[in-house]
């Protein structure tokens, strides 16, 4: 056993790992002692980000984009990457991994929610009346830009192939550092640089994982004791994060090949029954017309609609902007280079083509199509009934705004039921995956071992406990997840390299397979 932890130790970033941990204790320290600072530094730090990488963001995502599927559509797409020459996993479940390990609580609860606050209170610049049946594409629109093509290939389109060819060329890690080598070289990323790039890159994914596990806690009890009238306490919270650690600790545990692959197939395959099911049940003519026309306005006004500023010019700040655009987007990057490692991990012998469309085309497609199911039903009912929806939604409840749908809905209990049994699963779906990517990062090789997943999966949880209980109705975990405006600036640099040197790469392999 001690041969076995000491091996474990040697094989860790050590220095990146108490950096991390130590982020983690300090962060709920303040958050319990002195929540008041925290939220004061919070904010603080995160308007001048936004400040000052707002423009450089709404750029950066559309530019990932764009250069990703120009390389898709290439004779370089059909490169294989990894090594192999047929694929480790299965299209179906390898798509799967992909999908729920982003999507996670905002696959369901932003789902129902955003499209309704676009609705009730247009973004800037849209010509249209709040609440009037105008406003229906706007809203989804809008939500089709926060969760759509520029965000989904933020996470690994153009970065997945970097790693992948550097781990195989040059035998660098599947890690964050390895992104800068195209600008440091493998001197300076081999150093402190290198750590300081993974520290940043964890911190980030920390941040965007703990926050909807404390929230799914909240979400979840709120569900309960809407249902069932459970107590809405910090008991019930905290047993339904004990419950979901335990389901991805467990799935993190056994695997790639087992449970991360065995919950998000689960997972897919509940969300089509349900899509199938909201879709014959639920205002099907609404749906269909909302979706192709909510399509067409998002691709017709996507550059101004991804790059209007509401009057902050280069550097100024917008309440709108920050609130909605730039946290969704600095969401995703934060996400960046960890997914990017996790797609790289699971994508071994698939084309470049194949990785950048599922990433980036058909993911997002998928992604508004069910933001259209969920909340164009909630938009639906809302028209025939003011109020209805609406009504729930007051004060920003989200699991309200959810369960106000689902109640609308034939056999509304076992819907709702399983609507909450989804939104568990999703959150397990990001936590064993970034369980794995996390502890692969801190790995010097290999596979990280079994105690390295289950000890950031158990410290998730406990932040997340933590937060949860240093109480204000959730706002420590809400600081936890703004914190990741922050990160996103130092992550976000971290991306740009991946712009010019994945054209490189795709472009360099193209020419060694036809030499």
């Amino acid at each position: 056993m001690t041969d076995q932890l000491a091996r474990a130790w040697r094989g860790t970033r050590l220095g990146v790992f108490f950096t991390t941990a130590g982020f983690c204790l300090g962060f709920c320290a303040l958050a319990v002692f002195d929540l008041g600072a925290l939220s004061h530094w919070v904010d603080a730090g995160s308007s001048l980000i936004a400040r000052g990488f707002g423009l450089y963001w709404q750029i950066l995502l559309p530019a990932i984009f764009l250069i990703a599927l120009a390389i898709a559509l290439s004779p370089a797409g059909k490169i294989r990457l990894g090594g192999r020459d047929t694929p480790e996993f299965p299209y179906f479940q390898w798509s799967a991994m992909i999908a729920c390990t982003l999507l996670g609580a905002g696959g369901v609860f932003w789902a129902a929610a955003e499209p309704l606050a676009h609705f009730l209170t247009p973004p800037p610049n849209a010509d249209v009346s709040a609440s009037a049946e105008a406003a229906v594409d706007v809203a989804l629109a809008q939500s089709f830009l926060h969760w759509g093509f520029p965000a989904w290939a933020s996470l690994g389109a153009l970065s997945a192939i970097l790693l992948m060819y550097y781990e195989q060329a040059k035998g660098l890690p599947l890690a964050p550092r390895t992104l800068l080598y195209p600008v440091l070289g493998r001197k300076l990323t081999d150093g402190p640089l290198g750590g300081v790039a993974d520290t940043f890159a964890l911190i980030g994914v920390i941040a965007g994982t703990v926050g909807p596990i404390g929230f799914l806690g909240l979400q979840v009890s709120a569900g309960l004791s809407n249902m069932f009238g459970f107590p809405e306490g910090l008991p019930t919270q905290i047993g339904v994060i004990i419950a979901l650690a335990s389901i991805y600790i467990t799935s993190a545990l056994t695997g790639l090949s087992r449970g991360i692959q065995i919950l998000s197939r689960f997972n897919i395959i509940l969300t089509g029954l349900l899509l199938v099911f909201i879709l014959a049940a639920g205002p099907t003519g609404f749906i269909i017309r909302h979706f192709l026309s909510g399509m067409a306005h998002y691709l017709l006004n996507f550059f101004p609609i991804a790059l209007q500023r509401d009057g902050a010019g280069l550097f100024g700040e917008s309440g709108w902007l920050n609130g909605w655009t730039l946290f969704f987007w600095a969401w995703f990057i934060g996400y960046g280079p960890m997914m990017a490692i996790f797609i790289a991990r699971i994508s071994r012998g698939r084309s470049i083509r194949s990785i950048i469309l599922t990433l980036s085309v058909v993911a997002p497609l998928a992604t508004h199509f069910w933001f259209t199911i969920l909340g164009g039903s909630g938009l639906a009912f809302e028209l025939a009934e003011p109020g209805s929806v609406s009504g729930a939604f007051e004060g920003f409840d989200l699991p309200a705004a959810l369960l106000a749908i689902t109640q609308s809905l034939p056999l509304a209990l076992p819907v709702s039921i399983l609507f909450l049994i989804l939104t568990t699963v999703f959150v397990a779906t990001t936590g064993d995956s970034m369980t794995f990517a996390i502890s692969s990062a801190l790995s010097k090789e290999g596979e990280p071992s079994g105690g390295m997943r289950a000890f950031w999966g158990l410290v998730m949880a406990a932040m997340a406990i933590v937060l949860v209980s240093a109480g204000n109705g959730g706002g420590a975990v809400g600081k936890l997840q703004q914190f990741i405006v922050i990160t996103g600036a130092p992550v976000s640099l971290m991306l740009l390299p991946s712009l010019w040197d994945a054209p490189r790469i795709a472009l360099k392999l193209m020419r060694e397979t036809q030499s």
